[in-house]
């Protein structure tokens, strides 16, 4: 259900069974699939796609190309910069362990959860299965391998902490 007061741009696609709300505004070339929640008062920048069963919070920013892939809990007033990724598939392979052939079924989805007021930066990887604590920063082209503290501010590849969020 597409909220009255949202707008969707005429090139975006909303799938039906997909929930978009109040104030919210969905630019062209976006994809919300079905089974996806975004809260109200949100942007979702060109190219974003919000993949079925996420779920994002109210008062959040996705940037140009951001990509919250299935299982992610996007919490209240989180930043996602653009291009940033949340991952979701540990053995993201065309086979399994054992070698044999991997179905679209075949696989355990571990989303990520970024906590309210976080920011991840653009181009930045968040890992399946990781928490980005709340107010918690993550810097620009980062790849967050594990739970990042709230408020701490992380950076590099594997992101590691260099201090505390002034806001936190």
């Amino acid at each position: 259900m597409i909220d009255p007061t949202a707008f969707v741009h005429p090139l975006a696609h909303v799938e039906d069974g997909a929930t978009v709300g109040a104030r919210t505004r969905v630019w062209q070339f976006a994809t919300v699939r079905s089974g996806a929640r975004v809260g109200a008062d949100c942007q979702l920048g060109q190219g974003a796609f919000v993949d079925a069963d996420v779920v994002v919070g109210d008062r959040c920013k996705l940037e140009n190309y951001v990509n919250a892939h299935r299982g992610a809990v996007v919490e209240d007033e989180v930043f996602l910069g653009p291009g940033a990724i949340l991952a979701n598939d540990r053995w993201p392979r065309a086979t399994n362990p054992d070698g044999s052939p991997k179905r679209a079924d075949d696989w355990t989805c571990e989303g990520v959860t970024v906590r309210r007021r976080a920011s991840v930066g653009a181009g930045a990887i968040v890992l399946p299965g990781v928490t980005v604590g709340a107010a918690a920063m993550v810097g620009a082209g980062s790849v967050v391998t594990r739970d990042v503290e709230a408020g701490a501010i992380v950076v590099g590849n594997p992101a590691r902490r260099i201090g505390t969020a002034p806001d936190a």
